[in-house]
Formats: structure tokens, sequence, C-alpha cells
């Protein structure tokens, strides 16, 4: 019979846990210094980062990567400096590899970007105003040729989600497609001859044959999103989901192709709505804002600020709701905008 030894087994127990350090030891031998990191830096910047090394080992090299992609590495603790420029705008994610007494540990910080871009307050003159239904809680807004396209979601007072054809000389609608309501209708664009519409929180899309309104496919989100404005360049499909980011879509396969993040030169621009190609530009209306913001579609920098809280105050319907609704009309070179259950839709030029 063998006999054991409560104190021999609780020692060897101590003894073989304090035999070397544990991973979660390691990872904090050494960190970023984040007390030396601003909020929020431009795009034109630098950063210098520092790492701490708690309990002074001897470090080989360091390696940093930036978004998962090597871009430097250092002999010793060496200086490292993060050049900002050409970096997407948003959260950059550095990691440092320390490699140290032969053994690695990383260590992880990340640093905000905004557009190194101050942005212009534009101007713009009313060109005319037509009428526009109320009942419409607009979500997208477009010319196809010489015809406005709308798109509506089912708002609040039992309202309906459709895509319609609309006179936007009498804001009499001519053609409409009610969708089923189990979907919340979102934002629209018509790129080679098909009518491109998104869902709120559904993750489904609509594509139509934009001359006669025929429904040709639905298609499910390639990402985890909601669906909420929509525009193109006539190649690709620019959409936004809420927050700051626009996607391009591939409108042959409906996949996503990248993102960009919408920042001005000192804050992140959340909630991108509606949006409209003009000049090789985004306009975004912004959700709760009566203005529209002029993205650059390769930066993501707010280069223009567009205020139409004047046009808001002139709708008479004490029901209406944001501004909400951008169309290009390419004829005539003037820009319609409307909100949801507004009265009016107003033609406007813009200049600086």
């Amino acid at each position: 019979m063998k006999l054991y030894n409560p104190l021999i087994t609780i020692l060897l127990a101590i003894n073989i846990a304090s035999c070397g350090d544990s991973q979660h030891d390691k990872e904090n031998y050494f960190s970023f210094d984040d007390t030396a990191l601003k909020p929020m830096y431009q795009a034109t910047d630098k950063v210098d980062l520092t790492l701490l090394n708690t309990k002074n080992k001897t470090i080989d090299s360091v390696a940093y990567f930036v978004n998962d992609k090597r871009i430097s590495s250092v002999k010793g603790n060496g200086k490292f400096t993060l050049d900002l420029s050409g970096k997407k705008l948003g959260y950059q994610n550095v990691k440092a590899l320390v490699y140290y007494e032969g053994d690695t540990v990383s260590t992880k910080t990340r640093v905000e970007v905004a557009s190194g871009v101050v942005p212009k307050l534009l101007k713009y003159t009313i060109v005319n105003t037509y009428p526009h239904d109320i009942n419409a809680f607009t979500e997208g807004f477009e010319f196809y040729n010489d015809t406005l396209m709308e798109s509506t979601g089912s708002g609040s007072g039992g309202n309906i989600s459709y895509v319609a054809k609309i006179n936007y000389k009498t804001g009499k609608t001519y053609k409409k497609v009610v969708i089923d309501q189990k979907h919340f209708g979102e934002g629209i664009t018509v790129l080679n001859n098909k009518l491109y519409e998104l869902t709120w929180q559904s993750k489904v899309g609509f594509i139509y044959d934009a001359s006669t309104m025929k429904k040709l496919k639905e298609f499910n989100f390639d990402k985890n999103i909601e669906g909420w404005g929509m525009t193109n360049d006539g190649k690709n499909i620019y959409q936004s989901d809420g927050t700051e980011k626009i996607w391009t879509m591939n409108p042959e396969t409906q996949k996503m192709i990248d993102f960009i993040n919408v920042y001005t030169n000192d804050s992140k621009i959340k909630a991108v709505n509606e949006l409209e190609w003009i000049n090789g530009k985004i306009y975004g209306n912004i959700w709760t804002k009566d203005a529209i913001a002029v993205i650059n579609p390769q930066t993501g920098a707010v280069e223009g600020v567009l205020d139409l809280t004047a046009l808001k105050a002139q709708i008479k319907n004490p029901k209406a709701d944001v501004l909400n609704g951008i169309a290009y009309n390419k004829k005539t070179k003037t820009i319609f905008v409307t909100g949801k259950n507004w009265d009016k839709t107003f033609e406007i030029k813009v200049s600086e």
C-alpha cells in the first residue's frame, strides 16, 4: 500500500507552477505606451510609438505590423515611427512582435486616423420647388434618364415600402412596386438599366429591370450589415450601412470589394445615409442632420459640407422627418433634395 504525503503533493504543485512564466505573464512584459498617444491623428501625421519593457528583458528585435501587414522591424527596442500618409482613415491596428531571450511575444494598440482635409462650407441657390408626397418616407432618390426614381421605407403611420417612378414636377407617382412588407425598403441606384434596392435589417436586396420595374433577382447581403444608402460610379455600387463605412459592391456578384471610413479632419461621421455620385464625389445625407457631406470616394475624407437646415424650415408638414434624398440631374446639372414625409422637393445648384 502506497502512502501519499499531502504536503509533498502541495510542494510539488507549487514547484511545477512556478517553473517558468505563463503565457499571460509574458504578454505583460511588453506594452505600448498608450499614454503618449493622442485620441485622434490626421492622415498627414507621423506617430512615434514607444514600447514599454516592464521586466527589463533583453530584446533582440521587434517586428511591427499594421492591420496584420508587416511594415517594419527594428533592432533591440529601437525607435519606431508610424507614417499615417496613405493609410485608410479610421482605426489602424498596430502589433509589435517582440523577440527576446529566445522567446517571442506580441502586444497590440491602435490609433484613430482622421482626414487631413478641412471641409469647405458650400453654398447653394434654389432653382425650383416642386411638390413631394408627404406620405413618402424617402430612403432612395435618383434620376434614371429624365425619370426620378424614389424608394421608401415603412416609416410611421402605416406607410408602405415601395420603389416608384415619379413625375418630379408634380410629385405624382406613375409606376410603383410595393415590396413585401416584412422588409423595410432602403436605398436604390440604377446601373446598366438595372435598379438595385436595399432593405434595412432583412439583409436582402432586390434587382429590377429599370424600365419595366419587373423584379429580376433577390440577393443576400455579403456582409452582416444593415442596408442604408446606395449610389454608383458607372462601374461599382457604393452602399452605406448606418455607420461611418461606405462599402464598394461588385454589381454583378453583389459581393463587397472594399470599404472606406468617413471622417472630417477632427471627427468620425457616423450614420452615413442616402448617397449620390456627383462629379466624382459621393454626396451623403447624415442621419439626423439636415446637411450633406461631400466625400472623397477613394479616402473617405469629407471635403465639403452643405447646410440645408433652411430648406427644412420651409416644410409645412408637421410630421416631416429628416432630410434624406439626393438626386443629381445630369442634364440640368442641378441637385434635387427632399426628406422623409416632406411636402416639397427642392432643385438646387451648389457652389463654393
